[in-house]
């Protein structure tokens, strides 16, 4: 499931670290396009140079098997300098929209950095409230090594959450498609309607909840 024609290199956050900064977070989310849950974002901080056994498996999330991610989870966790995760909630989604969410809950993962970054790249988006260098790289993801960490570590933690979520709401099986718009998810969302973690203002949800 890995391209290794496309596997994330440190070009850009050797860039950084030859001019001067120390802690270079990568950030991303995931979670922006599901129907049910939260977005979820990490910030990731990699020491300068590491050797690792694993290094060569790092890819964006979504390129990875959910056994790999688990692995790497743990690989990344006790390798990093500092990790962050923050989140934004259904209620704050439906009421400030998708993109504007998904920039506070990657505030909340950079503003629990420890030790604090002292610049950002970030996947695709730009954070205008944080006053810190910061770079938006497009299939950033994909790209940037440390951008690909922080993707594993937003996608296993939530994915965490919505197993979980599926013992509060079990008829909607979050466990197997983590809110994602599948067959199955809709088949559900037909038969029970939303449920308070399901996002209103996404459709079909909205059509679905105007209809009770």
């Amino acid at each position: 499931m890995i391209d290794g024609a496309n596997r994330p290199t440190f070009v850009e956050e050797n860039i950084l670290w030859q001019h001067g900064y120390r802690y270079v977070a990568g950030i991303d989310e995931a979670g922006r396009g599901p129907l049910a849950g939260p977005v979820v974002a990490a910030a990731v901080i990699l020491p300068g140079d590491f050797k690792a056994d694993w290094k060569h498996l790092v890819n964006d999330s979504k390129q990875l098997s959910p056994l790999l991610r688990e692995k790497l989870f743990s690989c990344i966790t006790e390798i990093a300098l500092g990790i962050g995760v923050g989140l934004a909630d259904v209620e704050t989604i439906d009421t400030r929209g998708i993109v504007k969410a998904t920039r506070l809950a990657m505030k909340r993962a950079i503003d629990r950095l420890k030790p604090p970054p002292d610049s950002l790249l970030i996947d695709y988006l730009s954070i205008p409230e944080i006053r810190l260098p910061q770079k938006g790289i497009t299939h950033g993801d994909c790209l940037c090594f440390s951008i690909a960490c922080a993707s594993i570590i937003a996608k296993v933690t939530r994915d965490r959450l919505m197993v979980k979520l599926a013992q509060v709401y079990p008829e909607y099986k979050f466990d197997e498609h983590k809110g994602y718009g599948t067959r199955e998810h809709l088949e559900c969302l037909r038969r029970w309607g939303p449920s308070p973690i399901h996002r209103h203002s996404f459709q079909p949800v909205k059509k679905l909840g105007m209809l009770i």
